[in-house]
C-alpha cells in the first residue's frame, strides 16, 4: 500500500482483508439474515459494525486521545439492529469508511512514534502506538472472520444444508 511505513504494512493489509471478509459475509444476505442470531450467536451485522467501531476506538487511543461520548454510545448499540436495521450497503459503507480512515492514520503515523506509550480506557491500561495499531488490525480480522462464519451458518440453514438449531 503506497505511503504505509513498511513496519505497519501487515496491519494495513489485515484491515483491508477484514473489509473483504465483511463484503463476502454480507454478500447475498437479506436484512433479516444480517441480523439473525443463529443459536444465539452474535449476528453478522454486529461483527461488521463492531469491526468498524473497534477500529475507530482503538486508533483513537493510538492517537493519544480519549473516547468521545458518541464513541461510547456507539459501542452500546453495535449488536442491536435498530429500526430500521441497516442492510448490507449501509454496513459496507460504514466498514469501508472506518478502514479508509484507519489506513490514512497508519500512513501518517511516524515510525519513530511506534513505541510511544498510550493509555487505554477508563482504567488507562498501558499500551503503545504500535500495540494499538496491531491490536486494531487483528481485532478487525477476528470480527471479519466471525462474520464470514456466521454468514456460512445462515446460508446453510437457508439452503437446508444444516439442521435447524435444537433439532
Amino acid at each position: 500500500m503506497p505511503g504505509v511505513p513498511p513496519v505497519l504494512m501487515p496491519a494495513a493489509h489485515a484491515i483491508q482483508h477484514a473489509v473483504e471478509d465483511a463484503e463476502r459475509a454480507l454478500d447475498g444476505l437479506s436484512d433479516d439474515e444480517i441480523w439473525t442470531r443463529p443459536g444465539g450467536a452474535p449476528p453478522v451485522g454486529f461483527h461488521v459494525r463492531h469491526l468498524a467501531g473497534a477500529l475507530d476506538r482503538l486508533l483513537t487511543y493510538a492517537r493519544g486521545e480519549a473516547l468521545t461520548e458518541a464513541q461510547r454510545e456507539t459501542v452500546k448499540r453495535e449488536g442491536e439492529p435498530g429500526d430500521p436495521p441497516p442492510g448490507a450497503g449501509e454496513l459496507l459503507a460504514l466498514v469501508r469508511q472506518a478502514a479508509d480512515t484507519a489506513i490514512a492514520q497508519i500512513r501518517g503515523t511516524p515510525p519513530d512514534s511506534l513505541l510511544d506509550g498510550r493509555a487505554v480506557g477508563r482504567q488507562r491500561l498501558p499500551s503503545t502506538v504500535l500495540g494499538l495499531i496491531v491490536h486494531a488490525a487483528e481485532h478487525a480480522a477476528r470480527h471479519g472472520g466471525q462474520a464470514i462464519t456466521t454468514a456460512h451458518v445462515i446460508r446453510g440453514l437457508r439452503e437446508g444444508l444444516l439442521p435447524p438449531y435444537g433439532a
